[in-house]
């Protein structure tokens, strides 16, 4: 592997996983072009470590463009919303016309042409777009992440509960910090890994019961799975206020859930990015600040009837 400092842009770069690619991009001597969507703190923070700073859309080509001048490498990350093809598309042509050499591409475990979810779907399409481009392509489809527990969990300070409807589906799930370390060995040495897709996994499998029982253990305090249906878990989102796309997406991929899509575990996190991943009890004793409160994402229970 070359020990020349490359540039390498990162899309969603103050994101879960963005935010540590640039750290460990920097770190390994590389000059790192921080894509953001606004600047704010957090992208501070990203300059004040050595970060080269671009604020645009990825559905704004131009924006997109001006950020591929001189790029080696690119991570693409988008989000459960609108656009994805079109951004993809716009980002294949920025980089391909400004020489960039390698992507490597967020998408995610349950990409597939006959996928429900309307995301999911398009993930699987984007894919097959970025391989036919003349760069060195690879793709990361995580399970769901470790962020997930403290996005739906909820408790009243005391115990705590995660109302979702899984199943008795199971997953390893993987955080997003540890995710980071695979794209960025991926975009240091891109070409043995060419047309390749990884999923990324933690390293226990578990169901949602013995996952509270782990956060339980951990926190010191009861806690339970409650199961739902899917129909109510995408009420409850609706009545928070989330989009309809990622509504429409949420309620399919937890079906694909319980369909087994999400499950498995494998050796790809340490094998390619050199480093052992997160388990539950790790991730939730690493993060107590979050399961103080409720998640954003947290289903309530529906009001009993007096």
């Amino acid at each position: 592997m070359s020990t020349t400092p490359k540039l390498f842009l990162v899309t969603g770069a103050t994101g879960n996983t963005g935010v540590t690619t640039v750290g460990l991009l920097l770190e390994r001597g590389h000059r790192v072009r921080a894509f953001v969507h606004s600047a704010d703190a957090r992208s501070e923070r990203l300059a004040a470590a050595g970060a080269e700073i671009a604020v645009g859309d990825l559905l704004d080509f131009e924006a997109v463009s001006a950020a591929m001048e001189g790029v080696d490498g690119a991570y693409f990350c988008y989000p459960i919303a609108p656009g994805l093809l079109e951004a993809t598309a716009f980002f294949a042509q920025a980089a391909a016309a400004a020489g960039v050499r390698s992507v490597v591409n967020m998408s995610q475990i349950s990409a597939r042409r006959d996928a429900k979810s309307h995301a999911a779907q398009n993930h699987w399409i984007a894919e097959r777009l970025l391989d036919r481009t003349p760069m060195l392509t690879a793709h990361v489809r995580p399970t769901f992440f470790a962020e997930w527990l403290d996005w739906y969990w909820a408790t009243d300070g005391s115990s705590g509960v995660i109302r979702l409807p899984m199943g008795a589906g199971r997953h390893a799930p993987i955080a997003g910090e540890d995710q980071a370390y695979v794209i960025a060995a991926i975009l240091e040495d891109a070409e043995p890994h060419d047309r390749q897709i990884y999923p990324l996994v933690g390293p226990v499998e578990l169901d949602q019961d013995g996952i509270a029982a782990t956060i339980g253990d951990t926190l010191a305090i009861p806690v339970h799975y409650e199961p739902i249906e899917i129909a109510e878990f995408s009420a409850g989102l609706t009545a928070k206020g989330f989009p309809a796309h990622l509504v429409q997406h949420l309620s399919n991929v937890v079906q694909d859930y319980r369909d087994g899509i999400f499950a498995g575990t494998n050796d790809v996190i340490e094998r390619i990015g050199g480093r052992t991943p997160m388990t539950v009890q790790e991730y939730v004793d690493a993060h107590r600040d979050a399961f103080s409160h409720d998640g954003p994402y947290a289903i309530p229970a529906p009001v009993s009837a007096s």
